[in-house]
C-alpha cells in the first residue's frame, strides 16, 4: 500500500464555514504574572508564550458555558447561513478534542441541542487537531456515495479548565523549569468553536468545491504529546522536529498527485509562530499566504483551521485555491483542497 493515502472528490461542496468566539480574553501576560514567582524561583523569563510562541493572548468561554454548547452555537449558524433545512441534515459529525465523560458522544448532546432529525447519524470523531478535516472528509464521502445529501461537522474546545489547572499546578512550591517547560503547549490553547455544512455540487453550484485530500501517519511518535482533561505535557522540540518531518514527506508525495505548490490560500493548523515559519520553509510555500488566528485566539484544536477559514472566507475570491492543511499528535497529518 501506498505510503500517502490520498482521495478525490466528485460532487462535494463547502456551502458556509463558521464560527463562534469565546468572549473572555486571557493575555499571555497575564498568565506571566500568575506564574511570576514560579518564572523567579527557576531563573525563568517571562515573554515565551507572546515571544517565542507568539500567542499574546488566548479566549474562555464564560464559567457555564460548555464546549458543546458552543459546538451547538456555531452548528446553528452555519446551517442558517446554508439556507438547509436542519430536518435534511443526514450526519452530524463532531470532532471536539474536550469532553465530560467517555460516553455517550459529544454528538448527542449537539444534535438535541440543534433539534436534527431522529434520522441523522450523529457521532464523534477524534483525531486531536485534525478531527475537523477527518470529519468533513468522511461526511464527503458519504454524500459522493449517495448515503445523505447535507452534512454538519461541528467543533467546539474550551481551554479554560486545563489551563486553570496547569496555572494552579505551575504556581506550586515544586513546580521546576522542567514542569513548566513540559506543560507550556497547555497554555497555548484556546477556547472557540465552528461547524461546517457540506451538500451536493450539481444541488448547490455556487458552494465551494472539495477537491480532494492526502494523509500521512508517522505514529512511532505517539507519546510526544499526551493530554487529558487537566493537563497536556509535550515534548516540544521532539514534536516539532518529528511534524517538520512528517509534513515533508506529506508535502513531497502530495505534489505528485496535487498542485499544491501555488495556492491562493493556506489554511494552517494554528500552533506557535516558530511551527508556522519553519513548516512554511520546509515545504516550500509563501508564509504571507498563511493567515495567523493563534496570536489572539491561541490553538483551538480541531476548531483552529476551519475559525481561521471563517475569518477570511469573505476575502477569498471565486475561483481561489484554498489548502486546508494539520497536523496531529500522534503524528497524523493531513491536507484537503477547496476550489472557491
Amino acid at each position: 500500500m501506498d505510503e500517502l493515502n490520498s482521495r478525490a472528490f466528485r460532487n462535494v461542496g463547502l456551502l458556509t464555514v463558521d464560527a463562534a468566539e469565546a468572549p473572555e480574553v486571557v493575555t499571555s501576560a497575564w498568565i506571566d504574572e500568575q506564574l511570576a514567582d514560579t518564572y523567579a524561583r527557576n531563573g525563568l523569563e517571562p515573554g515565551a508564550l507572546a515571544d517565542l510562541a507568539g500567542v499574546r493572548e488566548r479566549r474562555w468561554w464564560p464559567s457555564g458555558v460548555s464546549f458543546d454548547e458552543a459546538a451547538a452555537i456555531a452548528g446553528r449558524s452555519a446551517l442558517e447561513a446554508s439556507g438547509v433545512d436542519p430536518q435534511r441534515i443526514g450526519m452530524l459529525v463532531s470532532t471536539s478534542v474536550c469532553k465530560h465523560h467517555l460516553e455517550p458522544s459529544v454528538a448527542c448532546a449537539v444534535h438535541h441541542r440543534l433539534g436534527l432529525s431522529p434520522g441523522c447519524t450523529n457521532f464523534d470523531v477524534g483525531n486531536a487537531c485534525l478531527g475537523f478535516l477527518n470529519g468533513m472528509e468522511i461526511a464527503a464521502t458519504a454524500i459522493d456515495g449517495g448515503l445523505i445529501e447535507y452534512a454538519l461537522i461541528v467543533d467546539g474546545e474550551g481551554s479554560r479548565h486545563t489551563q486553570e489547572r496547569t496555572i494552579e499546578r505551575l504556581r506550586g512550591p515544586d513546580a521546576t523549569a522542567d514542569d513548566v517547560f513540559a506543560e507550556f503547549a497547555s497554555l497555548t490553547l484556546g477556547s472557540g468553536a465552528a461547524a461546517a455544512v457540506l451538500g451536493r455540487m450539481d444541488a448547490h453550484p455556487d458552494a465551494h468545491r472539495l477537491v480532494g485530500s492526502v494523509a500521512r501517519a508517522a505514529t512511532e511518535h505517539n507519546e510526544l504529546c499526551i493530554g487529558d482533561l487537566d493537563r497536556m505535557v509535550t515534548d516540544s522540540r521532539g514534536l516539532l522536529l518529528a511534524g517538520l518531518d512528517l509534513a515533508g514527506d506529506l508535502w513531497t508525495d502530495a505534489i505528485q498527485h496535487f498542485d499544491w505548490k501555488d495556492m491562493d490560500w493556506y489554511i494552517a493548523h494554528q500552533i506557535s509562530l516558530v511551527h508556522t515559519r519553519m513548516m512554511a520553509e520546509r515545504i516550500g510555500i509563501d508564509v504571507d499566504r498563511i493567515p495567523l488566528t493563534f496570536p489572539h485566539l491561541g490553538n483551538v484544536g480541531p476548531a483552529a483551521i476551519p475559525i481561521t477559514l471563517a475569518g477570511v472566507a469573505d476575502r477569498i475570491q471565486p475561483g481561489e485555491r484554498v489548502l486546508c492543511m494539520g497536523m496531529a499528535s500522534g503524528l497524523n497529518a493531513s491536507g484537503l483542497e477547496i476550489a472557491w
